[in-house]
């Protein structure tokens, strides 16, 4: 994860260069991000075949697809290139982000998704700089700081081991489509706020007047405002409301990116910002995993599903509309979806649907396996322990 973590915020980093090296304007590689989402898209159907006997085939492929996308994107000189990279990395954190999930759903996947989506917003800190600050030297490309992921990578697929299959009791019924529905599209918005400013924080920055370089290395202040809020979250789970406050930093963030003119104003927007969607997206992939009768493995699927959805259409819909207006006015696209996520959640509190593994109350079970309080059983699936 924190493989995926760096390359997927050097993407954003990767839009200014690329441009610079294509010779076109930033938004007309809007694309870029897509060709990620894409590849996500591919991969979650086969989620639960990808993951029936254990984690070991989608960290090895999963590995090996990042190692190749992120070598592509560093060494393109053509966009087919980089559509090709951006197709492996999204086909490869497809395979990451459903296995992620489904390992580590149970009665505390809230705190545990935030505790591991802060290993990869740390390590996406590095990759604007990384990339700005060898790409600032002027001896070679930038880009090619992508390939510090490459040895982990290699590395991780080659030690990863299979596991035993469990027996696999009985489905009991099926999830209530409504229910899933809401928690599915809670993911889609929180994955559509966050890669606005992933993808475009950057080309803000050049905007606002600052070289590439330089708005690459000021840019690391989302993703590290990200680290410090997913450091920051768990402890905070179950006790405030952390949606809410949440959306409300993160809105506030916004607000500052959209009416500074002032590079160091908007970087301190981009930050505030990072801390506010932080927590965002593993609450409301730990509430889709938490829908009852839905199995963890399904649930990874449909993240997946939400995210690469995401990826494509908002950064796109970003550009679109800052084709219309300015880029800065354009970054007011985050207000609607922050309203649309709090609107999704009061919805499943109303209708008592919003009972997720973060509000829930460990238990023991027999064998001990933990459980919440209220939830149907614990099951048990190839490789995994999961709360259905």
């Amino acid at each position: 994860m924190a493989a995926l973590g760096y390359v997927i915020t050097a993407l954003g980093t990767c839009i200014v260069l690329l441009s610079d090296d294509f010779g076109v304007p930033p938004e007309q590689l809007a694309w870029l991000p897509a060709t990620f989402g894409f590849g996500l898209l591919a991969m979650a159907p086969a989620g639960p075949v990808l993951l029936r006997d254990g984690p070991r085939r989608a960290l090895a492929g999963g590995s090996l697809a990042i190692a190749t996308g992120a070598t592509l994107l560093a060494f393109a000189w053509v966009p087919a290139m980089a559509v090709a990279g951006g197709l492996l990395l999204g086909a490869g954190g497809a395979a990451f982000a459903l296995v992620t999930p489904a390992m580590l759903a149970g009665a505390r996947a809230a705190v545990q998704l935030t505790k591991v989506n802060a290993a990869a917003s740390v390590a996406s800190v590095l990759a604007p700089a990384a990339i700005g600050g060898l790409n600032a030297t002027g001896v070679v490309n930038g880009r090619l700081a992508l390939l510090l992921v490459v040895p982990p990578l290699l590395h991780l697929a080659a030690t990863a081991r299979p596991t035993a299959p469990e027996p696999r009791p009985q489905r009991i019924g099926r999830p209530a489509a409504g229910a899933a529905a809401r928690r599915w599209g809670a993911v889609v918005l929180a994955v559509s706020v966050e890669f606005c400013f992933s993808i475009w924080a950057v080309t803000r920055l050049v905007a606002a007047g600052l070289t590439p370089g330089t708005a690459a290395v000021l840019g690391t202040m989302f993703p590290f405002g990200m680290a410090l809020g997913r450091l920051a979250g768990p402890p905070l789970i179950g006790r405030i409301p952390v949606a809410q406050v949440a959306a409300a930093v993160t809105a506030a963030g916004a607000l500052v990116v959209v009416v500074a003119g002032n590079a160091a104003v908007i970087t301190v927007g981009l930050l505030v910002a990072g801390v506010g969607v932080a927590i965002l997206y593993p609450v409301t992939l730990a509430g889709l995993i938490a829908t009852p009768r839905l199995n963890a493995t399904h649930a990874a699927s449909l993240g997946a599903l939400a995210s690469g959805t995401a990826i494509i259409a908002a950064p796109a819909a970003l550009a679109r509309l800052a084709e219309v207006v300015d880029l800065r006015l354009a970054f007011l696209i985050t207000l609607p979806l922050l309203a649309a996520l709090l609107l999704l959640r009061y919805i499943d509190q109303v209708r008592g649907d919003n009972r997720g593994p973060e509000m829930g109350k460990e238990t023991e079970s027999r064998g001990g396996q933990r459980a919440v309080e209220g939830e149907e059983v614990v099951r048990s699936g190839p490789g995994f322990t999961t709360l259905e």
